[in-house]
Order: C-alpha cells, then sequence, then structure tokens
C-alpha cells in the first residue's frame, strides 16, 4: 500500500475540521432574507449535494417549524410542478462546484419565474454564485478528488447554520457549533482503526446506511461515498422501513451502519439488535452507546457533520484494500456538465 498521505481524499479528509470553522464563519456573516416571508424552503442540489439537501430540508423544518423540503437538481428544471408550492419560495442551492448543469439551470428558470429569492451554498465563486442573490461562499472545502468528503462537510456545516440563522438564532446554538472541529479532530484520531478494520475486510460484500429524520439524507450521502469509492453493493434506508423488506438481504457478509439519534435510539437501536441476530455485523454512530461515539455534549441539531468523517474513512480504506484508487472513482467525473439541457 502507497503512503496513504499521498491521496488527496485521505487529506481531504483529515482536514475538513478546518474547513469546518471556515463554513461556521462564513454563514454567519450572509445576510439572510426573514423565515417567516416564505411558503416553503427548498433545498436542491444534485448527487452529493441533493443528499445534503434532504438533511438540511429535515434540519430546517425541525428548527424553524417552517416548511422544508428537498429536490434533485433535474427535478426542479423539468417537472417543477411537482416540488414548486404557488406562493413565495426560498430556494437553497447547494453545489461544491457551482457549475452543475441541472442546478445552474434550475436556479436560472426558478429567477426568470420571479418565484423567490435564491441563496447558493457552494465551494466555488462561479455560475452558482453569481446567480444568488446571497452566497454562502467555502473555499476552504475545496477539493481535488472526485467524490465529495471535506467539501461535503463544509457544505452541511453552512446550511447547518444557515437553519439556525432563520430561525433566529443568532448566539447560544451558533456558537455552540465552534466545537464542533476539536470533535472532528479527536473522532478521525480515535477512531481511524476502527475505520481501516471494518473498511479492509473484504468478507464484506454488502453495506446498509440506516437514518432517519435529517440522518436520513447523511445515510443517503456515506452509501453514496462507499458506492463510488469501493465499487461494493450499498444502499440507505429510514431505520424503520428496513424491516419492511430489505432485511432479507442482512446475512453475515452484510454490515449494518446505525445513524442513532438520541430521541428515537430506543426504537433504532431495537432494529440493529435484531439484523445483529441475522448475522449482520453491526456499527452504530451516535453520541454515546455507540461504536463511534461523539461525546460532544452538543444539542442534536448540531451533530450531524459528526457522522461523516469515520465513515468517509472507512470508504478510503475499502478502496485501497480493493485496489482501487479512491481519489478517481471508477466513471466519475467531479462535475456534471450537459449540453443537451
Amino acid at each position: 500500500m502507497m503512503n496513504i498521505d499521498a491521496y488527496h481524499t485521505y487529506r481531504e479528509i483529515q482536514t475538513q475540521p478546518q474547513a469546518w470553522r471556515a463554513a461556521l464563519d462564513r454563514a454567519r456573516a450572509a445576510s439572510l432574507p426573514p423565515a417567516d416571508t416564505f411558503d416553503q424552503v427548498l433545498f436542491t442540489g444534485c448527487g452529493s449535494t441533493y443528499y445534503l439537501s434532504l438533511a438540511a430540508a429535515a434540519l430546517f423544518q425541525t428548527v424553524t417549524g417552517r416548511p422544508a423540503r428537498a429536490t434533485p437538481g433535474g427535478e426542479l428544471l423539468l417537472n417543477p410542478q411537482t416540488v414548486l408550492s404557488p406562493g413565495p419560495t426560498l430556494l437553497v442551492a447547494v453545489s461544491r462546484s457551482g457549475t452543475t448543469t441541472e442546478t445552474v439551470k434550475a436556479v436560472e428558470r426558478f429567477k426568470a419565474q420571479a418565484r423567490g429569492p435564491v441563496v447558493a451554498i457552494t465551494n466555488y465563486d462561479s455560475d452558482l454564485a453569481h446567480l444568488a442573490h446571497e452566497t454562502i461562499f467555502i473555499p476552504e472545502g475545496q477539493e481535488e478528488s472526485v467524490a465529495q468528503t471535506r467539501s461535503f462537510a463544509s457544505l452541511f456545516v453552512a446550511a447547518t447554520a444557515f437553519s439556525l440563522r432563520m430561525a433566529g438564532e443568532q448566539d447560544g446554538l451558533l456558537t455552540a457549533m465552534e466545537a464542533l472541529p476539536a470533535v472532528g479532530e479527536r473522532l478521525l484520531r480515535d477512531y481511524d482503526a476502527l475505520a481501516r478494520e471494518i473498511g479492509e475486510n473484504l468478507d464484506f460484500d454488502r453495506f446498509y446506511f440506516l437514518g432517519s429524520g435529517m440522518r436520513y439524507g447523511l445515510a443517503s450521502e456515506l452509501n453514496l461515498k462507499l458506492k463510488e469509492m469501493t465499487l461494493t453493493h450499498s444502499e440507505p434506508f429510514h431505520f424503520l422501513e428496513f424491516r419492511h423488506g430489505p432485511m432479507s438481504m442482512v446475512n453475515e457478509r452484510a454490515v449494518i451502519v446505525g445513524l442513532l439519534s438520541e430521541k428515537n435510539a430506543r426504537h433504532e437501536r431495537a432494529v440493529l439488535d435484531e439484523m445483529q441476530a441475522l448475522g449482520g455485523t453491526i456499527l452504530s454512530v451516535g453520541e454515546d452507546e455507540a461504536h463511534i461515539a461523539f461525546h460532544a455534549g452538543l444539542p442534536e441539531a448540531l451533530n450531524g457533520v459528526l457522522y461523516l468523517p469515520v465513515l468517509q474513512l472507512m470508504a478510503f480504506y475499502r478502496a485501497l484494500a480493493k485496489g482501487l484508487n479512491p481519489d478517481r472513482p471508477q466513471n466519475l467525473t467531479a462535475v456534471v456538465r450537459l449540453d443537451e439541457i
């Protein structure tokens, strides 16, 4: 195995806590409209940033009490009638590059129809940033790798801070978020061996990521990271939904990763216990009483980004164990640009 420090992906995973700090600072400085002026807040993105949008919309609605949903950029572009409500809408467009065709075209059409203002959350000063009424620009999250790790985490920290600000939070919880980078650094240090142990075990041939509430979007993203980097069968599910059919796939070659909440941990642990009884290997992640435990002592709404780094690292180690290059996943490019749209 070559020196792991030579891989962009490894360095980007390890340095992401610094990008979290910058994301928080930039979200705090943004000029945002009042939440109560909109009938709907719509988050959109493509691929990883669509999954981020799922998590962010769930978080936004939780902390603000205002309706929010997520949709892929392609659906907003091609089928807007299925996702837009008649009243004023705030569109939050999330993109690492800011040049993804579906997202940019959807924002252009949204603006042309005067549906409402656009807030962009992006790592690059490009097309999307120039279209938006307000941009949360986080260059510290930029990457050389194709698969998103540091960028995704920085964008999600910004989306979390954005949601808190839209809820009217100016200090308190935003100040508490300053503790996240130190916790992230500790998790990467303390659970490196576990990430490597699970990732390098090629006896496992299928992974299932379970998460509910905002954690479903994060489970979807972590599933995508494993799929992209390692070409391993992987799927995300809501916790209780996993019993309704998908559990038929559980055997001794399956890993079930549970992103535990604090509110519903009793129900979620019951699912994991059942899957372990079927022969699956369980890997739980959460604030406490988990294989990967945050012990952050922060309000649950702030902890979303902490589910990411160790499991990103697991995917990185698995890619190397399979002889793959995690920096350049098969058949993928960092940005999807389409000429036909």
